[in-house]
């Protein structure tokens, strides 16, 4: 009888313990500490294309354009690598904007396929680029840039979605896609620290001249703090 009891006792404590064990936490996404830099970075532009800025209703279209096309111009004073995409672009969404065009200089990736991270021409020239960090903008918030940025992100690619150059139908669905992309891990980011990140310190006079430029361009209130300062300074 004892050595009945002794098993039952060892098998009773175990499922004991089972039960008042705290439950296994969620796995928890390691957090970005480090800084964006020229040679970390890779700027994805997705899309920007009439027929979505036609319906974008997130974000007044004048200054999604405006922030996209700063943050274009940003990549390419800092020799930082753009890839952009366009999605059927012949037969219904039309070209890459023009003004987003002139600022990366090179020609957009047309495709079919919604996620354009599924797409290998787009991922494998991200991944020759050899960076980590992926700068992200597009249109839509809640599928073009979503998709491709939770692809990017299973592979073990740091994602920084630019958030003021990103828009969608309405303000739900661009707020519920930031949310989702967050708790997967994605940083969300406005254009103008990505910049400013980039840039650092402004004693580096071989970018500090193309970014005033940028400021003055498309970030009027940041511009006129400059040039009232510039105007308020003593004759010499």
């Amino acid at each position: 009888m004892r050595r009945l009891l002794l098993p039952l006792t060892l098998l009773a404590a175990s499922m004991l313990a089972a039960a008042v064990a705290p439950a296994a936490s969620p796995p928890v996404s390691p957090r970005v500490l480090d800084q964006l830099t020229p040679e970390n970075s890779v700027v994805v532009l997705i899309d920007f294309q009439p027929q979505y800025a036609f319906s974008t209703r997130s974000t007044d279209i004048d200054s999604l354009v405006n922030n996209a096309v700063g943050l274009a111009k940003a990549a390419r004073a800092f020799k930082v690598p753009v890839v952009a995409t366009t999605i059927t672009a012949q037969t219904f969404a039309g070209p890459l904007l023009q003004p987003i065009r002139a600022a990366i200089d090179a020609d957009p990736i047309d495709r079919t396929i919604i996620n354009a991270w599924h797409d290998n021409r787009v991922a494998s020239v991200v991944k020759a680029t050899g960076r980590k960090k992926i700068v992200m903008a597009g249109l839509w918030t809640d599928n073009c840039v979503m998709l491709p940025a939770l692809s990017a992100l299973a592979e073990g690619f740091e994602v920084y979605v630019v958030t003021d150059a990103s828009g969608d139908y309405d303000s739900q669905s661009h707020e519920r896609a930031i949310q989702r992309l967050v708790q997967a891990g994605a940083v969300p980011i406005t254009w103008l620290p990505v910049m400013l990140e980039w840039q650092a310190d402004w004693s580096r006079s071989e970018t500090s001249a193309a970014v005033n430029q940028i400021i003055r361009e498309h970030a009027a209130a940041m511009s006129a703090g400059a040039q009232y300062r510039q105007s308020m300074r003593p004759a010499q």
